[in-house]
């Protein structure tokens, strides 16, 4: 209630010095009319002064004091029609006067209210971070999260043959626990039926198994799919995963990115904002991150008060237009072969021309959609020693071997 009394205080503030300077109708103390006049018999003075130093004649001097006496007369009967309001109608006055109160005050609240947050308190910094504080402090657990979330439903072109795989694996899962490549197995294909719970299950025992073996982006994909069982909501175990990623990998890509929409669920866009841009300057245009970040952190800046433009990405690699035209009108035996010879090609000018790290993830990841793990296993070894020493490159290639399954 205080901000509107100070407001409409300001508002009518101002309408009043327009309006009494509307209603004056003149800006000195004087009617204009009244200051003409005395302008006027000035001249007429010095039209005499002139005569007598001989710088005008007699003919010239009686010339101008004719035209200086008509001015006179105009001015003395304008000041006697206008009096005192120097001719301006009062009506007219107290017409601008209204339309000033109302434009102003009336405008003010219309952009306020477009523009500002009509009935929200004052929150000074301290009270925002004490906040922020308490919201993460009552972050919902996992279990609690997941409750609220529906059923998740089979894939559509899941076959019986895969299901009937799949419970062998996890009999063969639960017989021998400690077996990392099943339990990798596990992970990887209860993701892919959409068994997000079961997934992040596996993946924490096998983070288990690995004890201090266990690497960042082991912890980063158990976040990954504790975020994704959650429906974008980052619980108490995600959080923990996401630090527990950072703390053997800083620079952990899918780590930082959930960080950051972490601060933006607990109200620190601030935070949220200096991570996401760090990663974004960092990461190629092909990594999966960049476009989510990309959507929102024009926002987030703006929220976080910071002056932001989101910089052009770079086209990244990939078939061009008339590819995927024809790739359209091919049967699905044809575009298979279309796809292998379109990554054939590939390999082929990486092998002799080299590319960027992001063409290598490409690569790793097409032969592991192929289903082609040992070739993607031997790209992998490959890029790992051209891109030696290079860690940007690095986590992008990690990443990508590790989609394709050759990376546990």
């Amino acid at each position: 209630m205080f901000f509107w009394i100070i407001i409409t205080a300001l508002a009518l503030f101002c309408a009043a010095i327009l309006g009494v300077a509307v209603l004056r109708g003149r800006a000195g103390a004087e009617p204009p009319a009244a200051y003409d006049l005395r302008v006027y018999r000035d001249q007429l003075k010095e039209v005499d002064r002139d005569l007598a130093r001989g710088v005008i004649n007699e003919e010239d001097a009686e010339r101008l004091r004719a035209e200086v006496s008509r001015r006179i007369l105009a001015a003395d009967a304008k000041l006697r029609e206008g009096g005192q309001a120097g001719g301006q109608p009062t009506w007219a006055g107290w017409a601008m006067t209204g339309l000033a109160v109302a434009g102003i005050g009336g405008g003010a609240v219309l952009l306020y209210s477009e523009m500002g947050a009509p009935g929200y308190t004052d929150v000074p910094l301290k009270g925002r971070i004490a906040a922020s504080d308490a919201a993460r402090a009552n972050r919902q657990t996992q279990a609690e999260v997941e409750a609220q979330m529906p059923e998740a439903e089979l894939p559509p072109d899941v076959s019986e043959d895969f299901l009937v795989l799949m419970e062998k694996l996890r009999e063969t899962v639960e017989k021998r626990p400690e077996d990392q490549r099943g339990l990798a197995l596990l992970v990887r294909n209860e993701a892919a039926l959409g068994n997000l719970a079961a997934a992040y299950q596996a993946q924490q025992q096998l983070i288990d198994v690995k004890g201090d073996q266990a690497t960042a982006p082991d912890y980063a994909l158990l976040a990954d799919l504790m975020v994704s069982a959650a429906g974008g909501y980052i619980s108490q175990e995600a959080e923990a995963a996401i630090r527990a990623a950072l703390e053997r990998e800083p620079r952990e890509p899918r780590a930082r990115y959930y960080l950051g929409l972490y601060y933006m669920q607990v109200d620190r866009p601030d935070a949220a904002f200096r991570t996401w841009r760090t990663l974004l300057e960092e990461s190629q245009p092909g990594a999966p991150w960049v476009p989510l970040i990309r959507s929102r952190i024009e926002e987030v800046a703006w929220r976080a008060g910071v002056e932001y433009q989101l910089p052009e990405m770079e086209d990244a690699p990939g078939p061009s237009a008339e590819d995927v035209e024809a790739a359209g009108e091919l049967s699905d035996e044809d575009r298979a072969d279309m796809i292998r010879g379109m990554v054939s090609r590939l390999s082929e000018r990486l092998a002799n021309e080299g590319g960027t790290a992001q063409e290598w993830a490409r690569l790793i990841g097409a032969y592991g959609v192929l289903g082609q793990t040992d070739q993607a296993r031997a790209i992998w070894e490959e890029a790992q020693q051209v891109f030696e020493g290079r860690e940007a490159e690095m986590e992008m290639l990690r990443a990508a071997a590790q989609e394709a399954g050759v990376l546990e």
